[in-house]
């Protein structure tokens, strides 16, 4: 018997990155790749949320793949002590 199609397991992923606010790598089939986060999913597509650029909706047959994203360190803050100054 063939194992069943749909397994549930990638909307429990999309959802755990959609939670988080992963920042992910999506690259499309065509070689292009765009960074966002996922903030909705549904059967045929993401929405792609990203910092100062235009959202996207992009249908899942258009992705290649979706990597998470190295996290950005925050830059640490310098303290600097009233006798530095």
């Amino acid at each position: 018997m063939p194992p069943p199609g749909e397994t549930g397991q990638e909307a429990l992923y999309l959802r755990s990155l959609s939670e988080r606010h992963v920042p992910i790598t999506v690259l499309l089939r065509d070689g292009e790749s765009v960074t966002g986060w996922i903030e909705y999913f549904d059967d045929g597509m993401i929405r792609l949320t990203r910092e100062n650029l235009p959202n996207l909706f992009i249908y899942k047959q258009q992705i290649r793949s979706i990597t998470e994203a190295p996290q950005r360190r925050a830059p640490q803050s310098v303290i600097s002590h009233p006798e530095d100054v």
